[in-house]
């Protein structure tokens, strides 16, 4: 396991319990509470209550309130002031206070390993509230919270939802411009970058069920830094769950987060119910961190990353560039050249299909059905390529054969309308089904048995999430049963595919949205999904290594996606996978971006050379060296070998860079693309004074 700079300061040391003050139970205030993170001040530190390791530290006063700070830093101080931490909606009043009146404390061994665990218990009328934190030693940088909410009177209580991780971080850099940067993991129609500043009047729901027809779902957790420092709240459910985790910045110092469930429940007398496990972490440097330290608690919990063979790391040219009217001639005819260039994958994408939801071959293109479709792979496998289909699972034309015979399959809305998948003009069917898994599988079975492919591309924005089904025919106990059960349906495509083609790849493209974690262990190539620029690609790049790790390929999608439609240097400087969609320019009547000139010829060629010669995708992505926010210029590091490689992006850049990560020992620098010599620096860090336009790609190998 790598060392970075923070976890050099958390590593093996002991957890601590402090208890400082007497415990008393003190009077719910006359204040009405908030769900937004009331601040409580000072007054209560006389009975202040810690729970802290040597990454960490939970205070609460004597409602209830906490505030968190990071210890593991060269001037420990609070990253938060007190605040309502956890509340509760009843009866429409949002509760906030909760007067002390127990405490429990002692050490746990569970899945996630050994820890502490301190338990509080306050009241706030015929309330109870039961919060139980626990730090484990192996992620002593992680508080994990489970709130417990009980009925002690004699009415019903009507519950409307929760609030746990509201917390308040002040901007302590003087003229720091953004004061704040943040990783945002809610889906939207508008596919905004995951990773951006934030700026004053900035709020961001982060809600992880639908925000548009066919766009919603993400990964639980939210993450905000300065250059202080950084905080991270989320859950650790084994699942996906319908929360908000919304992120603020009411004016220029100050960013709010938390997560939040707007469930309605009835809380009968000696009734209770747990929020979800829920958590707040601390790191420096940016949010790569939070995200490979969510992912290792997941692995606890029996989370595991699928594997991918060595040919799922093959450059990739797809047919897209052709459109959906694609000819097979124009398959055929362009396949010399994509051999020549040194492609290794050809990807049949969207265009093959008679229509969406009965996935039968377009008579006019496959005149002979599968006979044709099985001549074209073979030729492809001829010609010394694996060869990819592109497959859109879970959509349905409305005049399908599909949906007119089994009317059943299709999700229904509450007015019991069926829910619309905007791209394609399709439905949305429910992955809850079992007949509906068996139809999906039953097509893995032919695309890659019958037709011989060697690998799917699953894409739509749709499949990161599905809404709650209302479909009475599906006799589901819960609506949100549909969303639950999406993971489970790719696991069925997955397994299926690799019972028929052990190393078949499975490309999973959501088309914009914030990856579900909960579908990442059923897929073995990410992508950065349509990507709006080339920030984007970057940015994609590093949050899916932190949550995949290094051994699942990640696609830098079409080049032709990115800043001047050729900036491959953002795909192989993250260690991603290069590709294209070209189209030679005397088989399509329409002339744009895909064309491939003589020139742009040279240019993937040259590009194709340096993946190949240098195949950083199976290097080690060293996300936590560089904060992507506040290091200038932007600069990503892999460790391959004994070597590091560098890449560092900026519109212009004349000044120093620092090359971090290196051994104690002499490097010989080059710019490995445009074959320029540094000469010799020296580790752990080195310095150089250069200068460059748009990005800079760098190889330190040692002497």
């Amino acid at each position: 396991m790598r060392a970075s700079r923070f976890s050099q300061f958390v590593c093996c040391l002991a957890l601590t319990l402090v208890t400082t003050g007497a415990v008393s139970s003190g009077s719910q205030g006359e204040k009405p509470p908030s769900t937004g993170g009331e601040i409580s001040g000072e007054q209560d530190n006389s009975s202040q209550l810690e729970i802290k390791s040597s990454a960490l530290r939970i205070e609460f006063d004597r409602n209830l309130h906490s505030r968190v700070s990071a210890i593991a830093t060269l001037q420990p101080a609070p990253m938060t002031p007190f605040s309502a931490s956890e509340t509760v909606l009843v009866n429409g009043i949002s509760v906030s206070n909760f007067s002390l009146k127990n405490e429990e404390r002692g050490p746990v061994s569970d899945g996630f390993g050994s820890g502490e665990r301190l338990v509080l218990t306050g009241k706030a009328g015929d309330l109870q509230k039961k919060v139980a934190v626990t730090i484990y030693r192996d992620f002593p940088a992680i508080a994990i919270f489970d709130v417990e909410y009980s009925n002690q009177g004699k009415s019903r209580l009507a519950i409307g939802g929760w609030a746990n991780g509201q917390y308040v971080l002040t901007a302590h850099s003087q003229g720091q411009n953004p004061a704040f940067w943040s990783y945002q993991s809610g889906s939207y129609a508008k596919r905004p970058n995951w990773t951006l500043p934030l700026h004053p009047g900035f709020h961001q729901e982060n809600y992880l069920g639908m925000n548009a027809s066919d766009y919603g779902g993400g990964t639980p957790v939210i993450d905000v830094w300065s250059k202080d420092g950084g905080l991270a709240v989320g859950d650790i459910e084994p699942g996906p769950r319908l929360i908000s985790l919304p992120i603020s910045m009411p004016d220029a110092t100050h960013a709010h987060v938390g997560v939040r469930s707007k469930k309605d429940r009835t809380l009968a007398p000696g009734e209770n119910f747990h929020t979800l496990r829920t958590f707040v972490s601390v790191h420096q440097g940016d949010y790569f961190r939070t995200l490979t330290e969510y992912r290792r608690l997941m692995v606890r919990q029996g989370f595991q990353m699928a594997s991918a063979p060595e040919s799922a790391f093959g450059p990739i040219w797809c047919a897209w560039g052709y459109g959906r009217n694609v000819q097979l001639k124009q398959v055929y005819d362009t396949l010399p050249t994509v051999k020549k260039m040194g492609f290794a994958w050809v990807t049949l994408d969207d265009g093959w299909q008679n229509n969406y939801g009965d996935w039968g071959l377009d008579p006019k293109k496959f005149p002979r059905g599968d006979a044709d479709m099985k001549a074209l792979v073979d030729h492809i496998h001829a010609e010394g390529f694996k060869a990819q289909l592109w497959w859109s699972p879970l959509s349905a034309v409305p005049n399908s054969e599909l949906l007119k015979d089994h009317p059943e399959y299709a999700l229904l809305n509450k007015d019991g309308s069926r829910r619309k998948i905007s791209w394609w003009n399709s439905y949305y069917l429910c992955p809850s089904l079992k007949t509906v898994t068996e139809y999906h599988k039953a097509l893995v079975r032919k695309i890659i048995n019958d037709w011989g492919f060697d690998g799917l591309k699953l894409d739509g924005q749709h499949m990161n999430a599905v809404p709650s089904c209302y479909n009475p025919a599906h006799h589901h106990e819960r609506p949100e049963e549909s969303s639950e059960a999406l993971p489970g349906f790719f696991k069925e495509i997955y397994d299926e595919a690799h019972s028929l083609k052990s190393d078949a790849l499975v490309e999973f493209c959501p088309c914009g949205t914030a990856y579900s974690f909960f579908t990442m262990p059923h897929f073995n190539m990410s992508v950065a999904s349509d990507p709006e620029n080339s920030y984007q690609v970057r940015s994609k790049g590093k949050t899916l290594k932190a949550l995949m790790g290094d051994n699942i390929p990640y696609f830098g999608d079409h080049v032709e996606l990115s800043d001047g439609a050729m900036d491959f240097a953002s795909t192989v400087g993250v260690g991603g996978v290069v590709g294209t969609q070209f189209v030679l320019p005397n088989l399509v009547k329409k002339h744009d971006k895909f064309d491939l000139t003589p020139e742009k010829q040279k240019v993937y060629e040259k590009w194709l050379k340096i993946y190949k010669d240098k195949m950083l995708s199976r290097g080690e992505y060293m996300g936590d060296l560089y904060d992507i926010g506040f290091d200038l210029p932007e600069g990503h590091a892999i460790r391959k070998n004994k070597a590091m490689y560098y890449a560092f992006f900026a519109p212009q850049w004349n000044g120093p860079i620092e090359l971090r990560g290196l051994e104690n020992r002499d490097y010989h620098l080059v710019d490995y693309v445009n074959n320029k010599d540094f000469g010799t620096i020296h580790g752990p860090t080195a310095k150089i004074s250069t200068a460059f336009k748009k990005h800079m790609l760098l190889e330190a190998e040692p002497r």
